[in-house]
């Protein structure tokens, strides 16, 4: 790997991960059941952050990693750690410093998957919150790598019942958070506590002066290495942002989560009595959401992750510093009820989906008098929002027909369907009722009486929706439709459309215009010069199982369902409202 040389007087020399060469795990000198480990999680070539830090801290050297969450760093530093441990002693070697107690278990969890063939080296969290006893046994039994939270270690050297005389490796592990939390006379106190020979590596998001002085006073000419992003934001978040005032977001909030499919979520608010208030409402419509927040015990807290993990529960709604290390795999969105005041706690927010490279979701609401703050995200991540408008009554609706005959089809193959069979055919016989009348009586019984379909909406948002489609197109913008051969019935959802076309055709979402989804085909405007080649290889792609067979739409009256023409004629799908960069007015307007 290519490295720039030492600088003069020990200025730390730079690197850029993105410059460091893929390459593989067998090239960089790794303890073999360090690569076996490697192998069985699933990894295949180091990230770029892992290819820039692991060659130096395998070297010795002291490194200081400028990386955001979700890179790789952790198994940066934790595979040259286990490679050069001593797996005889028993006495603590490696001490990883982490800001939560969230990291530190994540941490810990994840050098024990890389260890998973060293049955000799025994990693120990310890982290306020948790039981001393705990912690003091595992310390008795000896354990060569520590993680912890910088109070919780402190305590421990208080009590003299850790011992890092003999530590040889130091992390500081999202430096820059922990001094931001108010660690920082902790941390130094810490570092002044090891041996003078320890390698230290300091991994930070950001190199403020307070981190940058830290580095010059404790390590030893570090190597610098630095992953460069384009944006502040990963780019495999989809960001949304819906214009919405306060008195609807609830209502806003209820109708995206029917219509759109996500595995896990979490939404943020501003406080933690907004935490609990909107919890019990989502409750109250069916939906499994739980608090958290500052005020939830530590074994009550870890129970609660532990659910959403396990597909428990499917929505947390949380407070800044509540979610802070929070890091489950199964979050696909993250919506942010409550706009931030400062554009970092958005990065972090939406930091919460989109992990390890794959794909996340966020959503922004947005009052009209905090069009401001959507601005300064905007600046701040070099990125633009999509905007999308309220998912409509008959989206609901088409969606909870959708479910329900999802239903049906699930429990025809239930084992007791015989059993109910005989007694349905026994009343239908006895009273000379239709034997759909008596499937709809059952229907309405299992639903407690509610109501299948919502009733149309306000006056308000009919108006609202019918200004959407009077939007007119920017001038120069020339689009064509196209018909796709899959529709609501095949369960299709703007992103899967978008997806499959994008991903097979080369286009990007600038690319697209309007989307209207209808019961077995939709409609999508897209550029009027796509070649032959390019349709040919669409026609092919599958939504499922299912050939969309794309090809432009001819504007028949039964296709266009309204008398204009074109998608805009018909109603306009929620979730793929025309950017503004491909049709319509321009949203600063």
């Amino acid at each position: 790997m290519s490295t720039s040389e030492q600088g003069e007087h020990g200025a730390p020399a730079d690197t850029s991960a993105q410059d460091a060469p893929g390459g593989s795990f067998d090239d960089l000198g790794i303890e073999p059941r360090v690569r076996a480990a490697i192998t069985d999680v699933g990894y295949e070539t180091p990230s770029p952050i892992q290819a820039a830090t692991i060659p130096p801290l395998m070297d010795g050297r002291d490194v200081v990693g400028l990386a955001q969450t979700g890179t790789g760093k952790t198994a940066a530093f934790a595979i040259p750690i286990l490679s050069r441990l001593d797996t005889s002693a028993r006495t603590p070697q490696a001490l990883i410093l982490a800001p939560t107690r969230e990291l530190a278990l994540q941490v810990s969890e994840a050098f024990g998957r890389y260890s998973a063939h060293m049955p000799e080296v025994k990693v120990l969290p310890i982290y306020g919150g948790q039981s001393y006893g705990v912690q003091l046994a595992g310390l008795r039994r000896g354990a060569q790598v520590i993680v912890g939270t910088p109070g919780r270690v402190i305590d421990h050297l208080d009590k003299k019942t850790l011992d890092i005389s003999g530590l040889e490796f130091l992390v500081l592990d999202e430096a820059d958070e922990m001094l931001t939390m108010g660690f920082a006379e902790d941390v130094e106190r810490i570092l002044a506590e090891t041996p003078d020979t320890k390698q230290v590596a300091l991994f930070s998001a950001t190199m403020p002066s307070s981190i940058r002085r830290l580095a010059q006073r404790y390590l030893k000419s570090p190597q610098e290495i630095t992953v460069k992003s384009k944006t502040a934001t990963a780019q495999n978040i989809t960001q949304r942002y819906l214009q919405v005032s306060h008195q609807r977001k609830l209502d806003a909030l209820t109708r995206f989560l029917e219509v759109e499919e996500f595995d896990a979520m979490i939404v943020f608010v501003r406080t933690k009595q907004a935490t609990e208030e909107l919890a019990e409402k989502l409750r109250s419509r069916g939906l499994s959401a739980v608090a958290i927040n500052g005020d939830l015990a530590q074994a009550q807290r870890e129970r609660t992750i532990n659910q959403l993990k396990n597909g428990s529960i499917d929505i947390l709604v949380a407070t800044d510093v509540a979610a802070r290390g929070l890091d489950v795999d199964r979050i696909s969105h993250v919506v942010n009820y409550d706009i931030p005041h400062d554009t970092e706690s958005y990065v972090h927010r939406i930091g919460r989906t989109g992990r390890a490279g794959r794909s996340g979701n966020a959503l922004l609401f947005v009052s009209p008098r905090e069009r401001h703050l959507l601005r300064a995200i905007e600046r701040a991540t070099r990125q633009e929002l999509t905007e999308i408008g309220l998912p409509s009554v008959d989206d609901v609706n088409a969606q909870r027909v959708a479910k329900f005959g999802e239903s049906i089809t699930q429990n025809l193959s239930s084992d007791n369907l015989d059993l109910f069979r005989g007694l349905i055919e026994n009343y239908a016989r006895d009273n000379d009722v239709a034997m759909a009348d008596i499937a709809a009586a059952l229907a309405l019984e299992t639903r407690d009486g509610g109501f299948l379909l919502s009733p149309d909406p306000p006056e308000s948002e009919k108006r609202a929706n019918r200004e959407r489609e009077r939007t007119p197109r920017r001038p120069g913008a020339s689009f064509a439709t196209y018909r796709i051969a899959v529709g609501r019935k095949h369960k299709v959802s703007p992103g899967a459309i978008v997806g499959a076309i994008a991903n097979e055709g080369g286009l990007t979402r600038a690319d697209f215009g309007n989307i209207s989804i209808r019961d077995d085909f939709s409609l999508v405007e897209l550029p009027d010069d796509l070649d032959n080649e390019t349709l040919s290889s669409l026609r092919h792609t599958k939504i499922g199982k299912n050939p969309i067979d794309i090809r432009k739409d001819l504007g028949s009256p039964r296709t266009r369902g309204g008398k204009r023409g074109g998608p805009q004629g018909g109603r306009d799908n929620w979730g793929k409202r025309p950017s503004p960069r491909v049709a319509g007015r321009s949203r600063r307007s």
